[in-house]
């Protein structure tokens, strides 16, 4: 039933890694701009970076790059068809148990419930964080900084894993998915922490030295 499917990405795939370089950076932004709104090939971003950085390694420093480039350019689409049509059409595409778990996921982290899912490779869902952003009314310029990070650099470490462990890094990725969320959840929350905490640290010293400003204004003023 999916012969076709499995002939296309085999195609792609053997295209991707002999073109030359200005035939190979339009076509990945079009087949990631396809893959992330459009259309749903599992993958197929992440398999052709990995096929091009192992067949050609110094392409490592910048076809990452158009593949998020492509991504960015298709979530875009869903996110502005999302925040055109809103909830009814998000209701039309995903099931209500799933919003509302995306939906607290904003929330509770933010900006953090977007590039998690964008950073993480596949299985892990991103659609319907793309779609909720857009239904939300996320911020579309930081809609589109945190996914070309996020995308960027999961592209760069998959290029560069291809490059010293050849294409099976795919396989590696999937089958330790779990340890990989977990180390990545552990990092962003060590982030936010120390984060929170410098904010924590810093507010109190710049209450302090207004506190003195404004005393010694007031004792100015007095003095006059």
């Amino acid at each position: 039933m999916f012969e076709w499917l499995t002939q296309l990405v085999s195609w792609l795939h053997d295209f991707i890694k002999v073109v030359p370089i200005y035939v190979a950076a339009p076509a990945m932004i079009v087949i990631g701009a396809l893959d992330s709104s459009l259309l749903s090939l599992p993958e197929i971003n992440d398999y052709l970076v990995v096929a091009r950085c192992y067949s050609d390694p110094k392409s490592v420093f910048y076809f990452p790059l158009f593949a998020a480039t492509g991504s960015v350019l298709g979530c875009l689409i869903l996110y502005t068809i999302m925040r055109r049509g809103g909830q009814a059409v998000m209701r039309r595409r995903f099931s209500a148990e799933n919003i509302a778990k995306v939906e607290r996921a904003y929330a509770r982290f933010g900006f953090l419930a977007l590039a998690v899912p964008a950073l993480l490779p596949p299985p892990m869902p991103f659609k319907i964080f793309v779609a909720t952003a857009g239904a939300l009314e996320y911020p579309r310029w930081r809609f589109i900084l945190t996914v070309m990070i996020a995308r960027s650099l999961r592209y760069v470490v998959e290029g560069t894993l291809a490059v010293f462990y050849g294409e099976q890094v795919l396989v590696f990725m999937r089958e330790n998915g779990l340890y990989i969320l977990s180390g990545v959840g552990a990092l962003l929350v060590v982030g936010a922490g120390g984060y929170v905490l410098f904010k924590h640290i810093r507010t109190p010293r710049r209450t302090a030295v207004e506190i003195a400003e404004a005393e010694a204004k007031t004792d100015g003023r007095a003095a006059d």
